[in-house]
């Protein structure tokens, strides 16, 4: 697998996969439409130029479809996106992902949050990562366990509870 900055050469597999209701029930509940999905492509184009970090495509080598995406952006106490990119500068970076069905439980999304946190670590010198998911949401409790991420409580992210998850740089790169 590999991990492209995600552009719009990838907005036919990420609508392939945002437009599975099982893919998006833990995120927005809903599926993405295509003009969803293009806008927010420009979003994460406008977060690379800001931040060098942002969103990422997973492309299965063999095939070379989108297999998910994943992200390190810093993430928001709000439910809605500000304007000014540079107001949620100051929290946590944090790592999130997510996979097409047809890619569910062959590790793609361990080996892609693996790769991240390394980027996050060390290209980005982040202290600390954060990782929230829904309530219900057991697969990426799974994947945050395997990554050593340790559960820090309920906090508030994008306007909701959630339970959050931390891994520091130090132990990322204890040996």
């Amino acid at each position: 697998m590999r991990l492209e900055p995600i552009t719009l050469q990838h907005l036919d597999g990420l609508c392939a996969m945002n437009s599975h209701i099982e893919v998006m029930r833990y995120i927005s509940g809903q599926p993405e439409r295509r003009n969803e999905t293009e806008a927010s492509i420009a979003i994460i184009q406008r977060c690379w130029a800001a931040w060098d970090t942002g969103w990422w495509a997973f492309i299965e080598s063999a095939s070379g479809r989108v297999a998910g995406a994943g992200c390190i952006q810093y993430a928001r106490r709000e439910a809605e996106r500000p304007a000014e990119f540079e107001s949620v500068r100051s929290n946590p970076l944090e790592i999130g992902w997510r996979l097409h069905p047809d890619f569910w439980r062959q590790g793609f999304a361990s080996e892609a949050a693996a790769r991240m946190a390394t980027f996050a670590f060390e290209s980005l010198a982040a202290p600390e990562i954060i990782a929230v998911r829904h309530p219900d949401n057991a697969a990426s409790a799974g994947v945050m366990d395997r990554l050593g991420m340790l559960y820090r409580g309920h906090e508030v992210w994008y306007g909701k509870m959630c339970p959050t998850y931390v891994l520091s740089r130090e132990d990322w790169l204890k040996p």
